[in-house]
Parts: C-alpha cells; sequence; structure tokens
C-alpha cells in the first residue's frame, strides 16, 4: 500500500533524511470561513520539536484589515441570478471532481459562455468558489463570472462564466517562442498578484486552468474552486492542488502553508513549458512526487525545511527518497527546447522551486525579475498602463480583456518529465 507523506508510521532513521525528522503528524481537517482557530495535534507536535509557523511575508494581513464581509462566505446567502433557460449548453468541454463543463450560449444576447454546473458538494464549498469570484471580479487576467443560476426542479447550481477561444496547452505550448513564454508567465503572474494582494490564494495552479487565446494573445486563470482565503496562522487541508503541482509543504503535510504555494505550482507550469517536460515532476501518488522533487532539488535543502518547520516524514518514505545532489537544470535541455532555456528564465525557475516557503520569490517580484525585462511593458499593453490597478497598483479591481474557461480539469499525464529524465 502506498502511502502519502507524513502518513506512515513512526520508524528509525534511513538515508538522505535524519532520524530526528522521521515519524508520523496526525493528519489535521481545518473547518471553515474565518482567521485561525485552535492549532491541530500536528501543529503542537511541531512546536514541541521547536519549529516554527509560517506566515506570508506578503500580504499577511490584508483579510485582517477586512471585514468579516469580505470572507466570510459560511454567513454569506447566494443570491440567485437569471432564469436558467436563459443558456442553452452547446457542447460538454471538460470534467472534474466537482463539476461538469460546458460550452454554452446566451440566448438574449447571442453571447458564448461557459457554464460550470457543481457536482453535488457540500453548500461551504460553492459559497466560498462564489464568494471569492465576487471578491475578485474584473482582476487582472481573472475569469469573470458573469451569472449564477439553478435549476427550479433539480435545485443544481450553475456558474456561468465569460468564454475564450482557448487552445489546449498540449497543443499551443510546443508552439511557443521565448517571448512567448515570457508574455504569458507574465500574465499569469499579473492574475496570481492580484488575487493575493486580495486575500486569495488559488490553490491549483496548473496548465489545465490556464485559457489563453493565442490569436488575441489573453490569457485567463479559471477554476477558482479550491481557492481559499489567506489568514495568518491559520491552518489549511493539504488536500489541494493537482499532484504534479503539488508544493513541498502539501506533500509534507505542512498545514499553515500561504500564497507562496501558487509560485511553487506556478514554477512546475514554467518548467514544463520551458522545458518541454509536462508533467515537470511525474509522480506515481503524493509520496513519490516527493520522491521525484528530491532527486532534483537533492535531499539536503529538503532537511533543512523539515527541520525548520519542525515535520516529519514516515521512515518509508524517507527510504524512497535517498540522498541526492541537487541537479542543474541545464542537464535537461535538449535540442527540442534549447531555443526556450536562458540563464535568467532558470534563476527565476529556481527561485519558484524552493522547498521553504519562505524562500520562494512573490509573484510580484517575479514580476520584476529580469527574465521579463523584453515583454514587461507589452505585457501591460492589454487598456491598462503599467502601475494601474491590474499591474502594480493598488487592490481595487483591474479590467482588462475577457476570455474564459473551457479546458478540462482532469489530469492528462505525460510520461516525459524531469524527474524521470
Amino acid at each position: 500500500m502506498q502511502m502519502a507523506a507524513g502518513s506512515a508510521a513512526a520508524g528509525g532513521g534511513a538515508a538522505g533524511v535524519p532520524p530526528d525528522v522521521v515519524a508520523a503528524v496526525p493528519r489535521y481537517d481545518p473547518g471553515g470561513a474565518g482567521p485561525a482557530g485552535p492549532p491541530s495535534a500536528a501543529r503542537r507536535a511541531r512546536q514541541d520539536r521547536n519549529g516554527v509557523f509560517s506566515v506570508s511575508r506578503v500580504y499577511a494581513d490584508v483579510n485582517v484589515d477586512r471585514p468579516p464581509s469580505y470572507w466570510d462566505y459560511d454567513s454569506m446567502n447566494i443570491h440567485w441570478g437569471s432564469e436558467q433557460d436563459r443558456y442553452e449548453i452547446v457542447r460538454k468541454v471538460g470534467r472534474g471532481k466537482y463539476s461538469d463543463v460546458f460550452q454554452g450560449i446566451d440566448v438574449t444576447t447571442n453571447s458564448p459562455v461557459v457554464i460550470k454546473i457543481l457536482k453535488p458538494v457540500k453548500k461551504k464549498k460553492i459559497k466560498r468558489e462564489i464568494k471569492i469570484l465576487q471578491s475578485l471580479d474584473g482582476g487582472t487576467n481573472v475569469i469573470q463570472l458573469l451569472d449564477i443560476v439553478r435549476d427550479t426542479a433539480s435545485k443544481v447550481p450553475s456558474l456561468v462564466f465569460e468564454h475564450v477561444d482557448n487552445t489546449e496547452f498540449k497543443t499551443l505550448y510546443p508552439t511557443f517562442t521565448l517571448n512567448d513564454v515570457r508574455y504569458y508567465m507574465f500574465q499569469i503572474l499579473r492574475a496570481l498578484d492580484f488575487a493575493h494582494r486580495n486575500g486569495v490564494m488559488h490553490r491549483d495552479v496548473k496548465a489545465h486552468n490556464i485559457m489563453i487565446d493565442h490569436a488575441a494573445r489573453k490569457l485567463r486563470l479559471i477554476d477558482w474552486g479550491l481557492a481559499e482565503f489567506y489568514h495568518p496562522n491559520k491552518e489549511y487541508n493539504v488536500r489541494v492542488a493537482s499532484r504534479y503541482f503539488k508544493g513541498p509543504e502539501l506533500l509534507c503535510d505542512q498545514t499553515d502553508y500561504d500564497y507562496s504555494l501558487d509560485l511553487w505550482s506556478l514554477g512546475c507550469v514554467f518548467g514544463g513549458m520551458t522545458l518541454r517536460r509536462e508533467p515537470l515532476f511525474h509522480g506515481r501518488d503524493n509520496a513519490d512526487q516527493l520522491v521525484k522533487i528530491a532527486r532534483v532539488l537533492g535531499t539536503e535543502e529538503l532537511t533543512a525545511y523539515l527541520r525548520k518547520y519542525g515535520l516529519r516524514l514516515s521512515t518509508e518514505l524517507t527510504v524512497s527518497i535517498g540522498t541526492h545532489a541537487p541537479k542543474d537544470f541545464r542537464r535537461f535541455v535538449t535540442d527540442e527546447n534549447r531555443h526556450l532555456v536562458v540563464d535568467d528564465g532558470l534563476d527565476l525557475l529556481r527561485s519558484m522551486l524552493r522547498y521553504d516557503p519562505a524562500e520562494r520569490i512573490t509573484a510580484r517580484e517575479a514580476m520584476q525579475h529580469r527574465f521579463f525585462d523584453t515583454v514587461r511593458d507589452v505585457a501591460h499593453d492589454d487598456g491598462q498602463p503599467p502601475g494601474s490597478s491590474g499591474a502594480f497598483g493598488s487592490t481595487t479591481t483591474g479590467g482588462g480583456s475577457k476570455a474564459a474557461g473551457t479546458a478540462s480539469t482532469a489530469a492528462n499525464p505525460d510520461s516525459m518529465s524531469v524527474a524521470s529524465a
């Protein structure tokens, strides 16, 4: 039986990670909206081991400084919008664990839309997604929620979004030039910085959730169903994000994570895009995902990360990880990807893929990275001047042009990956 990181029985020492960071940590299943509650047993155990607790080094107090009406989705009332017969389904374009996604038409305007029909889930989850989408309404490169409808008979809720003429990433990414990579990475960072400075973690950044209309040079970050408001010192569920994009904090059961999780996930997207290896780290399960990461990033910094935060892994996982020196990403350069790999890009990639969340580059810092020097002004050319609310400005919404949300949320593994190279 495969065991996830941090969930196996405690045991003795093994190669790679020393004995004092080997043990089991019980899972913590956090509750609903709002600030931090009492510490979990896992957190108390970390404290006993002199582990530090993580607080985001940016935007930590956004939701502390705002009234509960901004982030309290538990108490919100859903205001249903138009009648459902305003929209007609054209075809199914994707499905996920929590919803089925369809291309549709708004019959009153004959405009294309995307209709996300939600599967039976806790009402709290539906409220959270709606609250977050409303909080980020009009945000830079964030998918726009147009309507919330409910079938009168079945009471099944649906979310209606703007539509984009998206090209599936496995078809589109292999056509990218280095300039394309720079441009679209910058656009994703704009979306993440907007969300983060408005107190929201996406928690499911992956290529499937990045819609691109390449002809129009438009991008939207979609699927905010796992997103959550950030509160300092709060413990969150580690069962979020898709396996290939899970940060070490999720794989090691560090419940007090923050916005930096999104930067790890984006680093995996960036690495896959530039090295043409999708996924970048190809684990069979959560435990093997950490093994694959350690084989590339090395075990010395993994050990330092575990000790700093008082985290422990199972003996079985520790043995599987072994001992590895960090590898230079240039070893994965081939004739196929050579034109996309530059020193500045590798420097940015390394700054995203740091074990310690506190050492990861932030979205705003990444936007200032020299990798984007040649596209920064062009990447802001969407009706907003650089420095406006949709770029580096205030936390008000940022406009921008419309696009998207039609890709499937299901994972589609590719056997080519850095960790298996």
